[in-house]
């Protein structure tokens, strides 16, 4: 009977007493490889004999703290057992396979269970694009709350998390697809039959609507990035528009000092009685009078 075993941060000694004795050096190594958050291992299967290597990443958004981190599952698979090795990220939780394991009967063969854990990862992968269509639609609210910086910063970080979602699922993609075409096989050992192979390619349709939908959302983030910056451009016209206003305002007073303000002794309006409320008339006048016409303009 086929047999799945998980373990969650195996020290050397234990994985060793679970793994296969033909386990190569450099694949014990990749299982005993803490999981580095800056530089994550590329999503692979490989085979080796008579097992298969594989290397899944899952990205988990936590929506509350607006970020992304990543879950490691690698594991060997042979023709009795598979083996998952489950690496805790630093400060998070690992990932937890049981949801692919309860899905698993007990008759199924150890591909049947490679496909269910691969099922859950895309399964994840399709729950992180609906998270991520959620924080662009905030940020679509945001931005119409004129909260421009919040906007900017969070479209940064948005765009990283894209850049590195991609790094992962893509190559994930193109693991399952070596078994749903038929590259991936064990000499002597049938690990994945038609029947299996089948079910490989639910899960492969799965990370590849998973791709499209990340793609879709990167536009949508392009969008909001351009909607912002032309709310920031037409922001800057409308301030623009006021200060010029402003400044056609004053310009007639400015003139009519200017030529009052020059020492001739031949001016008349000087010795006017009425010359200092006159001039005060005129420029009020002329003030109101752009004023109704920069409101019919509908520049104000």
């Amino acid at each position: 009977m086929a047999e799945w075993i998980d373990l969650v941060d195996p020290d050397e000694e234990t994985l060793r007493a679970k793994a296969p004795e033909t386990l190569h050096p450099a694949a014990l190594r990749r299982l005993l490889a803490p999981l580095d958050p800056e530089s994550l291992a590329r999503p692979r299967f490989e085979e080796h004999g008579d097992y298969v290597l594989g290397v899944l990443l899952v990205a988990v958004a936590v929506k509350d703290e607006d970020r992304v981190y990543y879950q490691e599952i690698d594991f060997v698979l042979t023709a009795d057992v598979l083996l998952t090795v489950s690496k805790t990220p630093p400060g998070e939780q690992p990932f937890d396979p049981a949801p692919a394991k309860k899905a698993c009967g007990k008759s199924d063969q150890p591909g049947l269970f490679a496909y269910h854990l691969v099922d859950e990862v895309a399964e994840r992968y399709l729950d992180l694009v609906d998270d991520l269509l959620e924080e662009i639609d905030e940020l679509e609210e945001v931005l119409e709350a004129n909260r421009l910086r919040d906007v900017r910063n969070r479209l940064t970080d948005l765009r990283h998390d894209y850049l590195r979602v991609r790094q992962t699922l893509t190559p994930t993609r193109d693991a399952v697809h070596t078994i749903v075409d038929g590259r991936l096989a064990l000499e002597g050992v049938d690990l994945f039959p038609r029947e299996v192979a089948l079910h490989f390619a639910d899960a492969y349709d799965k990370l590849l609507r998973a791709s499209e939908s990340l793609e879709l959302s990167r536009d949508l983030v392009a969008g909001v990035r351009d909607y912002a910056q032309a709310k920031i451009a037409n922001d800057q016209n409308e301030v623009m528009k006021r200060l010029t206003v402003l400044a056609a305002l004053f310009l007639p007073p400015t003139f009519l000092v200017g030529v009052y303000g020059q020492n001739f002794v031949h001016m008349p309006e000087l010795q006017w009685r009425l010359g200092y409320a006159f001039s005060w008339a005129i420029i009020l006048v002329v003030t109101v009078v752009q004023l109704v016409y920069f409101r019919r303009k509908r520049w104000i």
